[in-house]
């Protein structure tokens, strides 16, 4: 007699896997659960949840650390763009502002007026810390005036969930449950989510489904694969001794060597054909700064 072999499940917070389990075609009922939890959402909205580049794992070169978010539209042209950064950067406030900003300008044309500009969402899950003054582990970032107690407009919305924050007991909200869920490595945290919500009973259901796939798992450890390289990649940098020169010149002609190791790695990553964003996340270093690198 054969018995089957179960596999341990594939963490959702990695995320090749989100991207996998809440961006499905065939079924957008987690996907609209998920998104219920944390927005404030007409209930129309959600009738038409349409996935841009569905198919964004279809290339996908596991070789390489590129960025593999969510973005989605609702019924009413609402974008919303959902990105898990597990590791919180020193710059990651800034990429996620200007990520969220080029979100906004790419919707205008020319001769169009500005009412046709719509909604902006980005939700940014991480497993850091992220918020260092708060201990909440959500948080709903608008454009507001603390003194006057004002919005001065809601085009632009940022959603933080850190995952390092959630607490022990459930806070009763179906964002902690989802929190939960996102963050479970074990069977034993997912039977206790369902026990616990039976409405996850299902979407518990379809995550030990996708751990069974036999390409999901691939595309997982491929992924996981290009981070460890990755990572190795940028601590060899380092001990190797790659920054010890400096460019003179730059910023005055005095850098800190920790400024200089960012710089020094950021070239090497350009030269090996990194991602700009990959390498914003991975040094620190602005858009620009990285542009300007490219030039010399």
């Amino acid at each position: 007699m054969s018995s089957r072999i179960i596999k341990a499940i594939l963490p959702v917070k990695s995320d090749v896997v989100f991207r996998l389990f809440f961006a499905d075609e065939r079924d957008m009922g987690d996907l609209t659960r998920f998104l219920k939890a944390f927005l404030l959402l007409s209930d129309d909205d959600y009738d038409e949840i349409e996935i841009a580049d569905p198919h964004l794992l279809r290339d996908y070169d596991g070789d390489k650390l590129a960025i593999i978010d969510v973005k989605l539209r609702t019924k009413s042209k609402k974008t919303i763009h959902i990105e898990i950064q597990l590791r919180v950067t020193p710059e990651l406030k800034e990429r996620v502002i200007y990520y969220s900003s080029k979100l906004i300008t790419e919707q205008m044309g020319s001769g169009d007026n500005y009412d046709t500009i719509k909604k902006v969402i980005s939700i940014i899950i991480t497993e850091e810390t992220l918020i260092a003054d708060s201990p909440e582990y959500h948080h709903r970032f608008v454009m507001f005036d603390q003194k006057s107690n004002v919005e001065f407009s809601d085009l632009l919305e940022i959603h933080t969930l850190e995952l390092s924050k959630l607490p022990i007991d459930t806070d009763g909200t179906e964002l902690y449950d989802w929190a939960k869920f996102i963050n479970a490595e074990t069977e034993e945290e997912l039977t206790m989510i369902a026990e616990r919500n039976p409405q996850f009973q299902p979407t518990v259901v379809r995550l030990r489904e996708l751990s069974g796939d036999e390409k999901a798992r691939d595309l997982y450890e491929r992924r996981e694969k290009a981070r460890r390289d990755h990572n190795m990649f940028v601590r060899g940098a380092k001990q190797e001794g790659i920054i010890e020169g400096r460019r003179e010149g730059r910023r005055e002609g005095r850098v800190e060597g920790r400024v200089e190791e960012r710089f020094e790695i950021a070239m090497r990553l350009l030269e090996r054909g990194r991602p700009i964003e990959e390498i914003m996340e991975d040094t620190g270093l602005t858009h620009r700064e990285i542009q300007r690198l490219q030039l010399q």
